[in-house]
């Protein structure tokens, strides 16, 4: 059951397009007010405290839910009809891209990068370079607002990513689409040079095989290949990661190899490529610290310093994509 509680704004700390971090009643929160409305300092508003009570890493803030001050005389989309989020408390029309009118059958070529982690994106975005146009499609396996993500306004700002997608489930994109196949070959009609794919912030996971949100990135890479995309796989690798499941290569990313099957890799020259990737491109990543300059780079609260190999893989990927553009 949804958690709710009733509060009155009492601070607002920063506003970004798409995203409002605030307090209520002292305590931090978010909001999104191009679902929920605009918000502002004294509001009466109801916020979603579930994540805070069960002591979530990574979301431990509220969610405003509803604002009884200025959000319940909001309208939806104009000739908007498909939902996001169907059926749940928080349902919203929204404009998809696939109602335009036929799409396009092939990708003809078009490179796609598949991050099963948010944190991959800022290097693999890196290794791709400035001087494309890449389109940002987020799937649903960690946080589903695209506006969430600072990595990804950082990475507008840097022009390193033009657009963003939001796919299924996913929400705040500059797009929306309903599957991820819709949502690449959008891409390759609006004439991108590639496409970065990843899930958003905060990972779901049960420390499970099969129980994690990187799993979207294997529909991905299949996706891709069968419309006549290149899929290029980040690899998910860490010396610095505590838990033996994600020490050296991830648990993750051999899930997302199993289920997609052969696909290309970068691997990072001058680490020790594990059993089962000897036909992974190795890639000369000595630029990527230079490449990632002023990008934020954490995983897992480390740094660049603190696990290098995690960055300079997810670099590799790109720059094996980046040679599809050559």
């Amino acid at each position: 059951m949804v958690s709710l509680r009733r509060g009155s704004v009492t601070a607002v700390t920063e506003r970004h397009d798409g995203l409002v971090r605030l307090e209520v009643d002292g305590r931090p929160c978010i909001a999104y007010p191009g679902i929920t409305g605009p918000v502002t300092l004294g509001d009466d508003v109801l916020v979603n405290v579930q994540a805070v009570e069960l002591e979530l890493g990574s979301g431990g803030f509220d969610v405003l839910y509803a604002n009884l001050t200025r959000g319940l005389e909001l309208e939806g989309e104009p000739g908007a009809h498909v939902m996001k989020l169907p059926y749940t408390p928080l349902q919203y029309a929204v404009r998809h891209a696939e109602e335009n009118g036929a799409q396009l059958d092939s990708l003809g070529g078009l490179p796609v990068v598949c991050c099963s982690l948010h944190s991959q994106v800022a290097p693999a975005a890196a290794g791709l370079g400035e001087e494309k146009r890449v389109a940002y499609v987020q799937v649903p396996g960690g946080a589903l607002p695209v506006s969430f993500s600072d990595t990804v306004r950082a990475l507008r700002e840097r022009g390193l990513v033009e657009t963003t997608v939001a796919v299924g489930a996913c929400v705040q994109g500059d797009v929306a689409c309903v599957s991820t196949a819709a949502a690449f070959v959008w891409a390759a009609e609006q004439g991108f040079d590639a496409v970065l794919c990843s899930i958003g912030p905060g990972i779901v996971g049960t420390a499970s095989p099969w129980g994690h949100g990187g799993l979207s990135v294997a529909e991905a890479v299949l996706t891709a290949r069968a419309l006549g995309g290149a899929p290029v796989l980040a690899v998910r690798y860490s010396e610095g990661d505590p838990r033996e499941r994600h020490r050296g290569l991830s648990h993750h990313t051999q899930a997302v190899l199993t289920l997609a099957g052969d696909v290309e890799i970068g691997w990072p020259e001058g680490l020790e490529s594990p059993d089962g990737l000897e036909r992974a491109n190795v890639v000369d990543v000595s630029g990527w610290r230079d490449a990632c300059a002023g990008l934020p780079l954490s995983h897992m609260g480390r740094g660049a310093d603190d696990d290098p190999w995690f960055f300079a893989a997810a670099y590799a990927a790109g720059r094996v994509a980046f040679r599809h553009l050559a």
